[in-house]
């Protein structure tokens, strides 16, 4: 006999994805339509494009004053970091079409800000979680380790990214948005609704098991098993915050950091010499082996068991070398997207972290952590290449840094409230969502407008970008 009800539900599933699909590219026109009639004021800001390989682009940089469009933009920029910051996926996508549609900027102008505006939100959110608990395990809510594996990545991603961004044409990024992010946003969604009926069940089940006086043993792994400094206390109260000190783990905090100031350093040698020469390649693929060293020795370590992702609560590990190719192999695709699109690499990390059993608080934090490094980077790229107007710059910083500050308190409150962690996988969902179609009707709205003008839409020549 056939399994009918396994049928249906696969049909069912696939009858979302399709529901998912159509509203979004609805919802793409929309903004589109709306995106092209704003884009019809701004020609004088773009330049054509003359021959094949030639770029005439020109940025686009409004005044900086007070008004109803930075006002605007202002208030979505907060709402937007605090909904990003729960979530731990920055915001980005909310930030681009916003300062492209509200306040003015061009597009790529825009990426650069965005990622401002990002690294304010991310910096804020890991002040706030430097000093929290998992969970469940006496360990912090960031995990060190899987930090460790995908930082290094990332950064070496958004380094790729940044220069993608020169090179690549507007609709072949928003073809790889659009695809990347309704599967994101499918897949995150689809994990919030199990985590929820896990969550109803846990509440349904605990009245019954427990007595008003007994006690909730929440099993752990071993201390052998944990990271450096990590311990777990099976009597007394778990405690929910600790001194600052004592929650950092500061051999993996300073490995990050050395990473991360050695390939600036090779950013910044890489902006004083001529493009396209042997030193400038010499000096773009040096730091190849610098972020892949961290990584492979992380990478090593799991395998052989000398380490483990202790917030999954697992005493064993399974670690094979496909996955962990697989996943070092994700955490470089999150950031060539996030430089490329100036989003945060939470958008791909998060649902990663979901789909490898981590906890939701520990997701967002984790990705939130690593996304600080790549996020700060890509700023340091961007000013060197001088893409983003300073002033301006500084006051959306200011602005998503305190919103990242407010979605952590609202978040975690709701979350205490309510006993359902689950609340920040559907944030995230629906932050990717709301990405996909606002950087997708943007996209869409300047491809009409170049088809039009028969401008050219190929490759750009980096070695003619100054």
């Amino acid at each position: 006999m056939m399994d009918w009800s396994g049928l249906k539900e696969w049909n069912l599933r696939l009858r979302k994805k399709y529901l998912v699909g159509l509203i979004v590219v609805a919802s793409m026109v929309i903004v589109a339509e709306s995106a092209s009639s704003y884009n019809q004021t701004q020609q004088a800001g773009y330049l054509h494009h003359g021959n094949k390989g030639h770029s005439d682009y020109k940025h686009v940089w409004p005044e900086m004053r007070i008004g109803w469009r930075i006002v605007v933009g202002a208030i979505i920029g907060f709402f937007g970091a605090a909904f990003g910051s729960a979530g731990g996926v920055g915001g980005g996508g909310i930030y681009v079409p916003m300062l492209t549609l509200i306040i003015g900027f061009d597009a790529k102008s825009s990426i650069a800000i965005s990622k401002c505006m990002i690294t304010g939100a991310a910096a804020s959110t890991v002040y706030y979680n430097l000093k929290q608990r998992h969970p469940t395990l006496e360990m912090p809510v960031i995990d060190y380790d899987l930090a460790l594996l995908f930082q290094p990545m990332l950064v070496l991603g958004v380094s790729i990214g940044v220069t993608f961004n020169v090179i690549f044409a507007d609709w072949m990024i928003t073809v790889l948005l659009i695809i990347i992010f309704i599967f994101m946003s499918t897949k995150a969604f689809s994990k919030g609704i199990q985590t929820w009926k896990k969550e109803t069940i846990k509440k349904k089940i605990a009245p019954l098991l427990l007595g008003d006086n007994a006690e909730v043993v929440i099993p752990t792994p071993p201390p052998e098993i944990l990271s450096d400094n990590a311990q777990i206390e099976t009597k007394g109260p778990k405690k929910e915050k600790v001194s600052l000190i004592e929650n950092v783990y500061w051999k993996a905090l300073g490995l990050l950091l050395v990473i991360w100031f050695m390939i600036l350093a090779l950013q910044i040698a890489k902006n004083y010499t001529k493009t396209c020469t042997v030193p400038y390649w010499i000096l773009d693929f040096a730091q190849i082996p610098v972020a892949a060293s961290l990584t492979i020795y992380q990478a090593v370590r799991l395998y052989k068991g000398r380490r483990k992702i202790a917030s999954r609560g697992e005493a064993e590990s399974n670690w094979r070398v496909h996955k962990l190719l697989l996943y070092c192999f994700s955490g470089l695709l999150a950031g060539i997207i996030g430089g490329l699109l100036g989003l945060g690499g939470g958008f791909i990390l998060g649902p990663l972290f979901l789909e490898m059993g981590i906890p939701p608080q520990v997701s967002s934090a984790t990705a939130t952590f690593a996304m600080t490094f790549s996020a700060s980077m890509s700023v340091v790229e961007y000013y060197l290449l001088k893409r983003f107007p300073v002033p301006y710059a500084l006051y959306l910083f200011a602005v998503t840094t305190l919103a990242g500050f407010v979605g952590q308190y609202v978040v975690k409150k709701v979350i205490d409230m309510l006993g359902r962690a689950s609340i920040i996988i559907f944030i995230l969902s629906f932050t990717i969502l709301v990405s996909a179609i606002s950087l997708g009707g943007v996209g869409l709205a300047d491809m009409i407008k170049k088809i039009e003008r028969k401008e050219y839409m190929g490759f750009e020549d980096i070695c003619l970008y100054s």
